[in-house]
């Protein structure tokens, strides 16, 4: 028998398993390692957008216990002017020449703005422009309300014998300022954005003038600013919750 060509066959056959084999462990590897690399980038990839939302997570429950704090506190004070308001009451309701000075700190705060009223008026509400604008001539800037628009606005309802207004709920005070700050408004201090609602008391056929051609709200809305004035019977207007300081002015 013929042993060699056995042992030849024999070795062709464990080569050609061998390549097998090696084949099989080549692309076990390859496919591992391309694994292991996509593995990589994903971590890589979520690792900044986890930390991020973390943070983003982390700075909102901090902003949420710092407004739960404002308004414990808002609540707290708004109680003991109640109690203030009663003492008050209470210690001069015998005595006339306390009572009429009871009323004059009441008009007093009415004047400031330190307390809530209510009355007829009217309501206006300036909205951006979000319309498609096909006028090539207009600037950008000119499609959104700006800090001057309300301004304006504000100071033609003064004019018009407003007795009482208000900016998104914000009490328009003797001190209060009106900026731009970026894409929005402060007033009072306060970021306050578009669309702005503006309550104003008075008379409310005097103040509804706002609306009249050529005023300041047909201006806006050639440029295409929403505008909306409606007349109301009971408006209610909040109280400026900051402190008034005069640093200049002083008792004669």
């Amino acid at each position: 028998m013929d042993f060699s060509h056995i042992l030849e066959k024999k070795c062709e056959v464990n080569k050609m398993n061998k390549e097998k084999i090696g084949l099989a462990l080549g692309i076990m590897c390859a496919v591992l390692v391309f694994g292991i690399i996509v593995q990589i980038k994903t971590i890589n990839s979520t690792n900044p957008t986890y930390s991020s939302s973390n943070t983003v997570n982390n700075l909102r429950d901090e902003v949420l216990k710092e407004k739960e704090k404002y308004d414990n506190r808002y609540e707290e004070l708004e109680k003991a002017e109640k109690e203030l308001e009663k003492e008050r009451e209470s210690s001069t309701g015998n005595n006339g020449e306390l009572t009429s000075v009871e009323e004059q700190i009441k008009e007093g705060n009415k004047l400031l703005g330190l307390t809530e009223v209510s009355g007829e008026g009217i309501i206006v509400t300036l909205k951006d422009n979000t319309a498609q604008v096909t006028n090539s001539l207009l600037d950008a800037s000119d499609l959104v309300v700006h800090d001057m628009d309300v301004l304006s606005v504000i100071n033609e309802l003064k004019n018009a014998g407003a007795e009482a207004i208000s900016i998104n709920d914000q009490r328009i005070v003797t001190t209060t300022g009106i900026v731009c700050d970026g894409n929005v408004i402060q007033i009072n201090g306060q970021k306050v954005g578009a669309p702005f609602e503006i309550k104003a008391i008075g008379l409310s056929e005097q103040l509804a003038a706002l609306s009249r051609p050529g005023g300041y709200l047909s201006i806006l809305q050639e440029y295409g600013i929403g505008t909306e004035l409606v007349k109301s019977k009971n408006i209610t207007i909040p109280k400026y919750s900051g402190s008034i300081n005069f640093k200049y002015v002083h008792n004669q």
